[in-house]
């Protein structure tokens, strides 16, 4: 029984991999209109893995994605990291559905989409945090997913804070990966000790 259980999980394994090969095959999972976003919405899977290997460097623990999107960064994670667990939080619904479609193809248990503003989230609940600019968007002139949400850099400034209290109030040995952000949502206490990408990655640990 248990030799069965075994050829089936690399069965399995071995179908799923074949969409973690490049950036093009995983964004054929979705509809055109969410690839053509894949560019400069969407975390590019080498960086997902580089991310979660750090993110999830012991196993069980919980990391959360603040602004998930489609869910690429939690799939890919998920995909490398499968005695973790990763949650996204996206307050567009429609990205949310996109999100939990793929997964259901991917058939990853420890992937999971929380539908809401991250505001609305218990911090107290993840270990370790993943951040690709999502507050960016309220920028004046910068490129935005859809229509569907207001933005502004009152919201901007505000999503900032909040972060940036939530995570000061998290534990030594907190982790954060972040790509593409502007810092202002780091609090002191949270020291870079790594990078990859020119910088546009980092990573952190609260000491």
């Amino acid at each position: 029984m248990q030799k069965n259980k075994s050829m089936h999980f690399i069965e399995k394994r071995n179908l799923t991999d074949k969409w973690f090969n490049s950036d093009i095959e995983f964004n054929r999972l979705y509809p055109p209109s969410i690839q053509e976003l894949a560019k400069k919405h969407w975390t590019p899977l080498h960086i997902a893995r580089k991310a979660a290997c750090f993110l999830a460097a012991e196993n069980n623990v919980a990391v959360l994605d603040v602004g998930s999107g489609v869910g690429k960064f939690c799939l890919a994670a998920a995909h490398h990291k499968p005695n973790s667990f990763f949650f996204g939080v996206e307050q567009r619904k429609g990205l949310i559905d996109h999100a939990e479609a793929v997964k259901g193809i991917l058939e990853l248990d420890n992937a999971s989409f929380i539908y809401g503003n991250f505001t609305q989230l218990d911090f107290r609940h993840y270990d370790h945090f993943y951040f690709y600019n999502a507050f960016y968007e309220n920028m004046v002139g910068t490129d935005k997913i859809d229509n569907s949400i207001v933005y502004s850099s009152e919201l901007f400034n505000y999503y900032n804070r909040y972060l940036y209290r939530q995570l000061e109030q998290k534990p030594a040995g907190t982790r954060l990966a972040t790509f593409h952000s502007l810092e202002d949502e780091i609090p002191p206490g949270y020291y870079v000790v790594g990078t990859e990408m020119d910088s546009l990655l980092k990573f952190w640990i609260k000491i």
